[in-house]
């Protein structure tokens, strides 16, 4: 199974520091993972310094991978060609590090990426014609047809509606444990993190708050400390954690 550890991860920017010391315990295969914080917090930053697109001390440390690239990565900003039909851009991802030569197996891989997030239909369509919800959705794609076995998602849900965010949030969890893949998404609304995932880091200021089970993280206290917020925690009818936001402070 494979798992990520991170041991004093660091990053600067000339002399600012933008992530300092982060040290994390071991995530697992199977786990989603929820990467919380406020704006310029971090988050996008930890991405990248896990991927290693930007130097730094301290180690983003794999075990159990059986590839050789194992971390799959869905930027904010998608970068979908809008030449492409939704096709086109999946398989163009699908084949980055590959032989030239499509393969059958290549070609199955894009078809289950679109059927996974329900947008086969969108197929032979254009990216430029798509809604940005629709895009959001083609990126998550890309990063699903590489088969990781990590999988970081920078902001996922941010330009999808709620239907979609529900949606999309359910369909990760599920490849998560069915795949066995280590899933990271660094999400805003912190009562779908409560409800989707297993696991939370919370960042401030480019620092680890807290690490752990998401319950024990997202608190009325932390979110006083960290967001500003009067908030409160109670079990719904149906016995899930509820966020419950009263006033900013």
């Amino acid at each position: 199974m494979v798992t990520l550890t991170l041991d004093r991860l660091s990053a600067h920017y000339g002399r600012r520091q933008i992530l300092a010391e982060v040290t994390t315990p071991c995530f697992e295969g199977g786990q989603v993972v929820a990467l919380l914080g406020p704006n310029a917090a971090g988050k996008s930053t930890l991405f990248r310094r896990i991927l290693g697109l930007i130097d730094g001390g301290g180690e983003a440390r794999v075990e159990g991978a059986t590839r050789q690239r194992p971390i799959g990565y869905m930027p904010q900003d998608t970068g979908v060609n809008a030449v492409l039909t939704v096709y086109e851009s999946v398989l163009l991802a699908r084949m980055q590090g590959r032989s030239l030569k499509v393969q059958p197996e290549d070609m199955a891989e894009v078809e289950r990426a679109l059927d996974d997030l329900g947008i086969s239909a969108l197929g032979e369509r254009d990216i430029g014609d798509l809604s940005g919800g629709q895009r959001q959705l083609v990126g998550a794609a890309q990063a699903l047809v590489q088969s990781p076995e990590i999988l970081l998602l920078d902001e996922p849900t941010s330009a999808l509606d709620l239907h979609r965010q529900l949606q999309l949030l359910t369909i990760l969890r599920r490849l998560a444990r069915e795949r066995g893949m280590l899933i990271i998404a660094a999400l805003h609304d912190l009562g779908q993190a409560l409800r989707f995932t297993d696991q939370a880091m919370l960042l401030q200021n480019g620092r680890l708050i807290a690490s752990g089970p998401t319950a024990e993280v997202v608190t009325p206290e932390r979110l006083r400390e960290v967001y500003r917020v009067a908030a409160r925690i109670e079990p719904c009818s149906q016995g899930q954690p509820q966020l419950i936001v009263e006033e900013a402070i």
